[in-house]
């Protein structure tokens, strides 16, 4: 199960499906574009997708690795392993608390069309980042994403960490200036036998560095089955 970031898209996710082995059946979870779109709601929203499902691994990208511990709590028994992958499990920048007034659609529209100017988006990086990003922007409204931000603010998913019953792995990116190092050391510290990798790239290193990605992701899985079954 790949649950997305701010974005609540597929978009991003491309990359990674293309680099994964065949072996790996990965269902995309995509979050509605109206509506109430906190933890609570998008939680229904993922337990939904996943009726289906006997067992899954469940892959929390940013915004949503604390929506994976929640569905890990909710469903332990059908949960194989955890990844979270550049997220956190409180507010990733305490400093977004003492904007809270800021974090409404107009502000956050300018915040996302300057992030259009981002070095993500100039020359040096490929075309397809650029029409991605521009993809997601025309596709999720301003109020939805600052409405998940709000949501960010009075966050504590410590306790789901802690009584976490599947392997976890924590995936981090090597110059990751969204989600700060502190936050991988955060869940290392309340969970001692969480996993910690970390692979080249900036926030976005799940798709723009999808090779590693994949690599670690399934290794993460195979190493997970060796010791569920003994080996």
């Amino acid at each position: 199960m790949l649950l997305p970031g701010l974005d609540g898209t597929e978009v991003f996710f491309r990359p990674l499906l293309l680099a994964l082995p065949k072996w790996i059946r990965p269902i995309v979870v995509t979050y509605p574009m109206s509506g109430a779109n906190d933890y609570s709601n998008l939680l229904s929203v993922v337990r939904g997708a996943i009726e289906d499902c006997e067992e899954f691994y469940v892959l929390g990208w940013s915004f949503s690795g604390p929506l994976a511990l929640m569905l890990a709590a909710a469903e332990p028994d059908r949960t194989r392993g955890v990844i979270l992958c550049a997220s956190f499990i409180r507010c990733p920048r305490p400093v977004l608390r003492s904007v809270r007034f800021a974090l409404v659609s107009p502000i956050v529209r300018l915040a996302r069309i300057a992030h259009r100017l981002h070095p993500y988006c100039s020359k040096q990086f490929p075309h397809s980042i650029r029409r991605d990003t521009a993809e997601t922007l025309c596709r999720v409204p301003s109020s939805v994403v600052a409405a998940r931000v709000r949501v960010l603010l009075d966050l504590d998913a410590r306790q789901c960490l802690r009584t976490c019953r599947p392997p976890v792995l924590y995936l981090a990116a090597s110059r990751d200036r969204v989600v700060p190092r502190w936050n991988a050391v955060e869940v290392v510290r309340e969970l001692p036998s969480a996993k910690l990798v970390t692979m080249a790239g900036p926030h976005l290193a799940l798709y723009t560095n999808p090779t590693d990605a994949a690599r670690a992701i399934t290794g993460f899985i195979l190493e997970s089955e060796e010791l569920a079954s003994g080996i």
